[in-house]
């Protein structure tokens, strides 16, 4: 996923950054509101980690106006506000989730997987494709009963595929969900990085449409 973290903490922000990117997110990393408002009309983004407190401003009116004008953009509040009266008001904005500070890098790991299956479509982890069995909470994968191991970008590239199922996803929405603005992306790494699930999970489970892009494949 191409996550926007909107968090003025550098320390948090970094830990929060590297937990996401060890997963095979990319993330792009605003730390007030007007450069998290840039950020969203330049690029997509599939989850939003918002913070309350800014230095331009409070998170609740940015979340309430993302709502008013129709985007759905999943979101997860991060703050240190604490009361149940302030997680109320965060999820009766529009948050998808509420996180108080201080957390687990892991427990956030594993709300950003949650809220993202609902989104899908399907908050079931475990997935049956052919002969593949996906456990996407773990991180599991078995192929006719045999373990293999994915890297945290086939991951990533195989949950996008697995979340829009026969869709057509095209080179350049692939790439944003692997590459935050500042990292330099190679021209050819979707190719590789399709090539590598192939091998490892069968030559039909990712069709590519020649100029196109590329949609799951097999049943």
């Amino acid at each position: 996923m191409r996550i926007l973290l909107i968090e003025d903490d550098r320390v948090i922000a970094g830990a929060v950054r590297e937990q996401a990117e060890s997963e095979g997110h990319s993330v792009d990393w605003a730390a007030r509101l007007d450069a998290a408002a840039d950020a969203m009309a330049t690029a997509h983004h599939d989850l939003i980690l918002l913070d309350l407190m800014l230095p331009d401003g409070r998170g609740l009116p940015f979340l309430r106006s993302l709502r008013a004008r129709g985007d759905s953009t999943p979101v997860i509040i991060m703050t240190a506000l604490d009361q149940v009266s302030d997680r109320i008001d965060g999820l009766n904005a529009g948050a998808d989730d509420y996180l108080v500070k201080p957390f687990d890098l892991t427990e956030l790991t594993a709300r950003i997987g949650a809220v993202s299956r609902r989104y899908a479509g399907n908050p079931n982890p475990l997935i049956e494709r052919g002969d593949l069995s996906i456990d996407i909470a773990a991180r599991r994968l078995m192929r006719a009963g045999k373990p293999v191991t994915l890297t945290a970008r086939e991951w990533v590239l195989l949950e996008a595929f697995l979340q829009k199922p026969g869709q057509l996803l095209s080179k350049a929405q692939l790439e944003e969900r692997l590459y935050s603005f500042d990292t330099e992306v190679e021209s050819n790494t979707i190719e590789v990085h399709v090539s590598r699930l192939r091998k490892k999970l069968g030559a039909d489970v990712i069709v590519t449409e020649r100029g196109l892009g590329y949609r799951l494949g097999g049943a």
